[in-house]
């Protein structure tokens, strides 16, 4: 005996639901019909699937997958996101958080492996990628450049005409992730500068060292000038990218040139980041060095890789450049 509550469902709309049913369950690539190929499904990283998979590739072929991490292993990160753009298989595999934590680690090593692990799981969900393209770091495979430029009046050889000259200046600043940094102010371009900017540097080089902290983006910096009459040099960044995980951008905050007593440091220069902090930008502790805030000069920094430095537009000339705009 049929039930009162049976309901009689027509043929039509029985197949229109198993129809429907179907659907949820096939993936429905339509793209792929343009074609008239089915693309195969690339193993991920480290993969253990029973089936075999035939890679057509001869890179693929030859080059088992162990060989191939630990090619990646050895890449830079910046390296690692040009070869993701290679095939779908090395972006799979480049995905592994394995790099991406080495690279973390490596950056914000003065941060320590367990507040590194706190801002990863409260800010970025536990991905160590995430927290390379999203968190800002200073850049310590290249240099920060400032190109800044001023008109200087000549000297009037005749009365009817009053010559001026544009004298053109960089700054640069390479940061390593120990936290430590090296400064240099010069009329030289990049591809002459960035020979000399390194510890091994002579005093001839006048290039000096210093010590920063990273809180967000805004990095504190300090270095001291030797001399009869020490002078601290004081600067604030904040970092920026034209892209996500750039960072190829440093605003200049301020820049405070102060004097410093012989008894506050200990012949360390480079400890005197921990000398000064807190100090206002008036505040000097030498009456004859008084404390300078300095208006001038403030161009933002443009990060070149050390790659680039032979071919990067700061090369130029004033004749062929005469005002610089980073962006």
């Amino acid at each position: 005996m049929a039930s009162d509550f049976a309901l009689s469902v027509p043929a039509e709309l029985e197949s229109a639901l198993r129809l429907k049913n179907v659907q949820y369950l096939v993936t429905q690539r339509p793209w792929l019909d343009l074609y008239g190929i089915h693309v195969r499904p690339v193993a991920p990283f480290g993969s253990v699937s029973r089936k075999p998979y035939v890679d057509p590739a001869p890179i693929h072929r030859c080059l088992p997958d162990e060989l191939l991490h630990e090619v990646f292993a050895r890449l830079a990160p910046y390296d690692l996101g040009r070869a993701s753009c290679v095939c779908r298989k090395w972006r799979y595999s480049i995905r592994n958080p394995i790099f991406w934590r080495n690279a973390c680690l490596k950056a914000w090593q003065v941060s320590g492996v367990v507040e590194n692990y706190e801002i990863l799981q409260k800010k970025y969900a536990g991905s160590w990628r995430k927290m390379w393209l999203d968190r800002p770091r200073v850049r310590t495979d290249g240099l920060y450049v400032s190109r800044n430029t001023y008109i200087r009046t000549g000297v009037a050889e005749w009365t009817v005409t009053n010559p001026v000259h544009l004298v053109c200046y960089f700054r640069y600043i390479r940061f390593f992730p120990s936290g430590r940094f090296l400064y240099k102010n010069s009329s030289q371009k990049v591809k002459d500068v960035a020979k000399s900017m390194n510890f091994r540097a002579s005093k001839t080089d006048s290039v000096f060292g210093g010590h920063y902290t990273l809180s967000d983006d805004k990095v504190e910096a300090a270095l001291l000038y030797p001399g009869t009459r020490p002078t601290v040099l004081r600067i604030r960044l904040r970092l920026r990218g034209t892209t996500a995980g750039a960072n190829n951008r440093m605003d200049m905050l301020s820049l405070v040139t102060s004097g410093v007593n012989d008894n506050e440091f200990q012949g360390d220069g480079e400890a005197i980041l921990g000398v000064v902090e807190g100090w206002q930008d008036d505040e000097t502790h030498n009456p004859d060095v008084p404390a300078i805030l300095h208006k001038r000069g403030l161009t933002p920094f443009v990060f070149v890789p050390f790659e680039e430095v032979e071919k990067s537009v700061l090369n130029l000339p004033v004749d062929k450049m005469d005002f610089f705009v980073p962006g």
